[in-house]
């Protein structure tokens, strides 16, 4: 409590120091207007066919906000790396095909300069969360960037992080909550939706969950996304897969086409639910 009594209060993204109408407006939609949205999409674009198979379908789910990485950082590295500068072209043609908002990963200054004209919304990886270079000039543009918590991260770090970029010049920043490493080997990492209601008493900023990640295991993305919403998440990040078996990465936390819609019918039951006993 003492950093945020005596050091949080001086940082732009501090509750006190909220802007008037605050609202992050990507293309025609607002995020934290008090709507709850979903990103979704594969956790690499793996190619053409896979990527726009997966795009149709969220689009027939009303989804508006799809994610695809093209570049993608992985523990070994004799993992799949994504598709890189080739892909630029598949998110190009699937924005105007399907009129996506496209979020997509940045590694690196060099990565931003590539991803700078083809996408909607800049996401930060948990390993990133500490490049404060990459940081620095996602806050000197203006498109929202998506913050990962770190995979040991405390509040205070995390909101540093976040800070690196109002600091620059940019508060569109969305902060997520993917999960923090701690002893159990039962979940990929322990998801700690204590920080939902926690961060919301501190920062004006948005708060989503990422219960792909945050469990490493499909079977609980669906509770632990019915969660989020009761904790009060503005969203929350999905993983999904046109045919999560044969994903080239992370499809053991994959959604198929038919299990997200299922999810996504029944969030939406859950929003109205909790709007309505607020």
């Amino acid at each position: 409590m003492n950093f945020i009594n005596n050091q949080i209060k001086k940082y732009q993204i501090y509750i006190k120091n909220r802007p008037k109408n605050f609202a992050i407006k990507v293309g025609k939609k607002n995020i934290a207007d008090g709507e709850f949205f979903i990103i979704a999409g594969p956790c690499a674009i793996e190619n053409r066919n896979q990527f726009f198979s997966i795009a149709k379908s969220l689009k027939n789910s009303g989804i508006n906000i799809v994610r695809g990485g093209i570049f993608k950082p992985r523990t070994s590295p004799y993992d799949f790396q994504g598709v890189g500068i080739g892909g630029l072209g598949i998110l190009k043609e699937a924005k105007k095909k399907f009129g996506f908002l496209i979020a997509s990963e940045v590694m690196s200054v060099e990565h931003f300069r590539l991803l700078e004209k083809f996408i909607d919304i800049f996401q930060v990886g948990a390993r990133n969360m500490y490049n404060y270079p990459l940081l620095s000039v996602l806050g000197r543009q203006r498109k929202p960037v998506i913050l990962k918590r770190g995979m040991s991260a405390t509040i205070k770090e995390f909101l540093s992080s976040a800070e690196y970029i109002a600091f620059n010049g940019n508060n569109k920043i969305i902060l997520c909550e993917r999960g923090i490493r701690t002893f159990d080997d039962f979940t990929r990492n322990t998801l700690d939706l204590a920080i939902v209601p926690a961060l919301k008493k501190i920062t004006y900023l948005p708060i989503i969950v990422d219960p792909s990640h945050g469990t490493g295991r499909k079977d609980l993305i669906e509770p632990m996304a019915l969660a989020a919403v009761a904790a009060g998440a503005n969203g929350i990040m999905v993983e999904v897969h046109n045919n999560p078996g044969k994903a080239f990465s992370d499809g053991q936390q994959s959604l198929s086409l038919n299990e997200f819609k299922k999810l996504a019918s029944k969030i939406s039951k859950f929003v109205d639910f909790f709007r309505e006993i607020k």
